[in-house]
């Protein structure tokens, strides 16, 4: 094998065990049962979350303290969750807000008006339809 390839495959080696130790990781700061970010109060959150929904339902969503705090409002309200002990409350909404914050929109924009095909809906293109 000549020099220069020992190197690459030194320098592949090196990048490859780097990209492993990052995975090692991060796997271990997530719950590998439920995927929760295990950070302070987390099993506080899966004792009392995970007994009507699936994980991935949390792991999914993002908001900051005071959207959180609304989506426990409204399942308390519509779902029949259960009123929590004002500690428990806070804990919980600080671990969804700390660890799973608002991010940026994941969708696309949306099509300019003038870039978008008729609506076939359209008031004016049903009474062009009803005159044929």
């Amino acid at each position: 094998m000549s020099n220069r390839r020992s190197k690459l495959l030194l320098i592949s080696v090196f990048f490859a065990v780097i990209a492993l130790q990052k995975v090692n990781a991060a796997d271990a700061q997530t719950d590998p049962l439920t995927g929760l970010i295990k950070a302070p109060d987390w099993e506080l959150v899966r004792n009392n979350c995970i007994a009507c929904h699936s994980s991935r339902l949390i792991t999914q969503q993002s908001g900051d303290a005071s959207q959180w705090l609304a989506v426990i409002r409204w399942m308390q309200k519509k779902q029949n969750l259960w009123q929590f002990e004002p500690d428990t409350e806070t804990k919980i909404v600080a671990y969804l807000a700390e660890n799973y914050p608002p991010r940026d929109a994941s969708r696309r924009s949306a099509i300019p008006p003038g870039l978008m095909p008729p609506n076939p809906f359209a008031a004016e293109a049903i009474s062009t339809q009803e005159a044929h």
